[in-house]
């Protein structure tokens, strides 16, 4: 055969490459490989500096006050009518979107991402580890919301428009009660974990699958605790929450049950499903 017809002809050789291509394509999508790809971030992320981790997670908690101030503008605009409540919950993802896509610090993230490499390790290392970044990015997601929630009651930044909306959903979100605050908060776990999950696949899809997912949690009026932190912020700022109701009556409960829906519910199952086909170091 000329060499033309073998440059311009395509044999079974290139058909082969083309299903093998198909094959391992359709393999970066197995459940083993979406564990390895979430649990070397991880890896990488329980390596990180205290420093790195500190100002990750303030800027973190910072944007993510995107969430309640794209609720606010869209309740303060749109003509109130029974859609209006699907529609404003769009402006949730905003915070969400710059936060994930930004690769910044959320402590919600950290409930599958640091885990799975413990689950793996099952040593008291590498749980002090995953506690010791839990412990700083938490800290560090609460400055970030006060800082927000100060800039929007102690200065001009925003119209004076967008307050009362702003106070409003920051009543809704901390009011329902301890009990149905813990309850509320472990879909919003199972959610933020499923996102992380699914983020090594989405490729382009990234920015619509988080839109839609954080936009279930808004709909859903799941309780979520570093934006719902904004919204505590912005009343014990002005006064209107007391620590007790604060930190007893919202942040523990809604703390308690993201981790148990990200952690205990969605990070198990996922290590359940991979647990057999990998290689587990002796301990």
């Amino acid at each position: 055969m000329s060499p033309l017809v073998t440059k311009y002809a395509p044999g079974k050789n290139a058909e082969e490459a083309r299903e093998e291509k198909s094959v391992k394509d359709a393999a970066a999508l197995s459940p083993k490989l979406i564990y390895e790809v979430i649990r070397r971030d991880g890896e990488e992320e329980l390596a990180r500096t205290k420093r790195s981790l500190v100002w990750s997670g303030i800027a973190a908690g910072m944007l993510i006050s995107l969430s309640v101030l794209g609720e606010a503008i869209f309740r303060t605009y749109l003509p109130d009518n029974p859609s209006r409540y699907l529609i404003e919950n769009l402006g949730y993802s905003l915070g969400f979107l710059a936060v994930i896509m930004g690769r910044m610090q959320l402590f919600t993230e950290n409930t599958i991402t640091t885990v799975l490499p413990i689950m793996r390790e099952r040593t008291l290392s590498a749980f002090g580890s995953m506690m010791r970044l839990w412990s700083i990015v938490l800290a560090a997601n609460v400055v970030g919301a006060f800082a927000a929630a100060a800039l929007f009651v102690f200065t001009p930044a925003l119209p004076a428009e967008l307050m009362p909306a702003i106070e409003e959903l920051s009543r809704h979100a901390t009011g329902m009660g301890a009990s149905t605050g813990f309850w509320r908060a472990i879909p919003a776990g199972v959610i933020v974990a499923l996102i992380v999950w699914m983020l090594p696949q989405a490729d382009e899809a990234a920015f619509f699958l988080i839109l839609t997912f954080t936009w279930l949690i808004a709909a859903g009026d799941f309780t979520h605790i570093v934006a719902g932190s904004v919204e505590m912020a912005v009343l014990v700022l002005q006064g209107e929450l007391g620590f007790n109701a604060a930190v007893l009556g919202f942040f523990i409960p809604v703390l308690a049950g993201n981790i148990f829906g990200g952690t205990l519910v969605f990070t198990l199952v996922a290590w359940g499903q991979v647990r057999d086909d990998l290689e587990l170091p002796d301990n």
